[in-house]
C-alpha cells in the first residue's frame, strides 16, 4: 500500500503540497513534495545514527544488507506491477533489475565480512631506533558519515532508493539520505517501505535511512550543502550532477561528489575483424544501441571505422538490423523531448548524412543512424556529447592515423570498446595506452550494455563521465568511495575500532 508520504527518521510523513506520478500507463498516484525542511530533519536523524551504526559490527550490517535483500524480494510483484506502470519498462526488465539489486546487497554483505577491503596496515614500533624511535601506527578505513544518494532515472532499483550507492554506503557503515527520483516515486516508496522493515528487524538507529520525495531544485540544494552530509552518490545527467558537484566544492567544507554522468561509449571496428565479422558486430551492435531504448549510460553510441568497402556493408548490415526494432517507450516525458533534441542537433551537424530517419513522438523513441567523416567529426565536438537513446553515428575515418586522433581526441567515457581480429594486433597495441587514459572500463569484442556487479567492475571514468576518475559506482570496490584511512599512533587496543582485531 503507497502511502505517498516521505520515510524519515523511521516516520512516514506527509504535507499538504502534492505531486501526481506520471506513468507510461495505468493509475497516476499522489506523493508529498519534498522540502528543504524535510531534507534538514533527515540529515539530522542521520547525524544522530552514525555513532551508533558505524558501531555495529560487520556481521550486524551484513545482515541487516540481507534482511533488505529479503524484504524487497518479499515485495517483487507489488514493485513490478507499478515499476512497470511508472516506467514503462516491461516486467522482465524489472524483475532482472530487481535481480540485481538484491544480488548486490547480498555481495556487499558477504564483502564486508572479509577484511581486504578495511586495508589495515601496521608498522610496529622500533623504540631503539637511531637517531629518533619510531612510534607505533596502525591504519585502517573507517566510515566517512552520512551519505546523500540521488535517485536515477533509468534504474529505478538497481541505481536508485536501495541501489548500488545506498547499498555501498550502508555496507561502509554511512547513514543515507535518499532524494528520491519523480519518475518512479511509488517504486522508490516501496523500496523504502522495504528498509524500513529490515531496520526494524535488525534494530537499527531509525536514522539509518531517510527518503524525501519530489521537490524542486532547492530540495537537492539544500541535500548537498546540508553539514552533516559528508559525501554525495549521483546518476544523471552531465548538466545536473555538474551544478550538483560545483555546490558540493563551494561548500564551507567541501565534500566529495561522486556523480556518474554518462558517456559516448565508442567503439573502434579495426580493419581485419571489419573485413572477417562485419555483419556479425553490425547485428551486436544494433541490439547494444538499442536495448531498453538506448537508455543505459554504457549505450555504444559511436562507432569508428576505416571507410572503404568493408564499411559500406557494415552501415548496410546496421541499417537492416536496426530499422527491425520498432517504438520503444521511453522513462519520462522529459527524457522523450530530451532524445529528439538531441537527434536533431546531431542531425543538423555539418557533413551529418542521414542512414535510417524514423519518426517518434510523445514518449516513444525509434532508432536514427547517421554517419560523418572523421575530419567532419573532429570540428564538431557536439557530435562527441551524449544522447540518451537509440541513436548510433558511424565515424568513417581515411585511416588508422585519422582512428588514433579520433581516440586522442575523446573525453573521458566509461567505455572505450575495440573490435579486433590476431591481424590488428598492431594498431591496437597502439590505441590501448589512449584508450585506456580515456574510460573506466576497455572491452575487447564485445559491447558494454550489461555491467556485472563484481570485485574487478570499474563504472567510472575521466570526466565527464564521471567527476572522481579514481573510483567506481558498481562493484565492491564500490564502498572504498564512503571510506577514509584513519592513522593511530601509539594507540591502546581498547581503543581502537573493533575491526582493526
Amino acid at each position: 500500500m503507497l502511502t505517498g508520504k516521505h520515510l524519515i527518521a523511521g516516520d512516514w510523513i506527509g504535507n499538504d503540497q502534492t505531486f501526481a506520478s506520471s506513468p507510461a500507463h495505468g493509475p497516476s498516484h499522489p506523493f508529498s513534495v519534498g522540502t528543504p525542511a524535510h531534507v534538514a530533519r533527515a540529515c539530522d536523524a542521520a547525524e544522530v545514527a552514525f555513532p551508533a551504526y558505524s558501531a555495529k559490527s560487520r556481521k550486524d550490517r551484513a545482515a541487516f544488507l540481507n534482511r533488505i535483500a529479503d524484504e524487497i524480494e518479499a515485495r517483487g510483484a507489488e514493485i513490478t506491477e507499478i515499476g512497470t506502470q511508472e516506467t514503462g519498462l516491461p516486467a522482465a526488465r524489472l524483475e532482472g533489475e530487481r535481480g540485481r539489486t538484491t544480488m548486490q546487497l547480498r555481495l556487499f554483505a558477504t564483502h564486508i565480512l572479509k577484511d581486504d577491503w578495511l586495508d589495515r596496515r601496521h608498522d610496529a614500533a622500533l623504540p631503539d631506533r637511531q637517531p629518533a624511535p619510531r612510534p607505533d601506527l596502525k591504519l585502517i578505513q573507517r566510515p566517512i558519515g552520512p551519505v546523500a544518494v540521488f535517485g536515477a532515472s533509468n534504474f529505478p532499483l538497481a541505481f536508485s532508493t536501495a541501489g548500488g550507492d545506498t547499498a555501498s554506503a550502508l555496507a561502509a557503515g554511512c547513514p543515507v539520505v535518499v532524494k528520491g527520483h519523480s519518475a518512479h516515486p511509488g517504486t522508490g516508496e516501496i523500496v523504502a517501505q522495504a528498509i524500513h522493515a529490515a531496520i526494524q528487524a535488525c534494530d537499527m538507529p531509525p536514522g539509518t535511512f531517510s527518503l524525501v520525495q519530489g521537490g524542486k531544485r532547492d530540495v537537492g540544494e539544500a541535500l548537498v550543502q546540508n553539514p552533516h552530509i559528508k559525501a554525495v552518490g549521483f546518476t544523471g545527467s552531465l548538466a545536473g550532477g555538474r551544478a550538483l558537484f560545483n555546490l558540493c566544492a563551494a561548500r564551507p567544507e567541501p565534500i566529495p561528489f561522486f556523480g556518474e554522468l554518462g558517456s559516448v561509449n565508442p567503439m573502434f571496428l579495426l580493419p581485419a575483424a571489419l573485413a572477417a565479422r562485419g555483419e556479425a558486430i553490425a547485428k551486436g551492435w544494433a541490439g547494444s544501441l538499442t536495448l531498453g531504448a538506448g537508455q543505459f549510460c554504457t549505450n555504444p553510441g559511436i562507432a569508428v571505422l576505416i571507410d572503404g568497402p568493408e564499411a559500406d556493408a557494415f552501415v548496410t548490415a546496421a541499417k537492416a538490423a536496426v530499422s527491425a526494432v520498432g517504438p520503444q517507450t521511453m522513462l519520462t516525458d522529459g527524457i522523450a523531448e530530451a532524445y529528439r533534441q538531441g537527434r536533431d542537433r546531431v542531425a543538423q551537424g555539418a557533413g551529418v548524412r542521414s542512414v535510417l530517419t524514423t519518426t517518434c513522438d510523445l514518449r516513444n523513441a525509434t532508432p536514427y543512424l547517421f554517419e560523418v567523416s572523421g575530419q567532419d567529426w573532429l570540428s564538431n565536438h557536439a557530435l562527441a556529447e551524449e544522447v540518451f537513446g537509440p541513436l548510433g553515428l558511424i565515424v568513417r575515418v581515411r585511416h588508422a592515423a585519422e582512428m588514433q586522433e579520433i581516440a586522442r581526441s575523446l573525453q573521458g567515457q566509461l567505455t572505450c570498446t575495440l573490435h579486433l581480429d590476431a591481424a590488428d594486433m598492431e594498431l591496437a597495441k597502439a590505441l590501448m595506452p589512449v584508450l585506456e587514459r580515456k574510460a573506466g572500463r576497455v572491452l575487447a569484442n564485445g559491447f558494454p550494455t550489461g555491467v556485472e556487479v563484481v570485485d574487478a567492475q570499474v563504472h567510472g571514468g575521466p570526466y565527464p563521465a564521471s567527476t572522481n576518475f579514481g573510483a567506481t559506482s558498481v562493484g565492491t570496490m564500490s564502498i572504498r568511495r564512503w571510506l577514509r584511512p584513519v592513522a593511530y599512533q601509539n594507540m591502546p587496543d581498547a581503543l581502537l575500532p573493533q575491526d582493526w582485531a
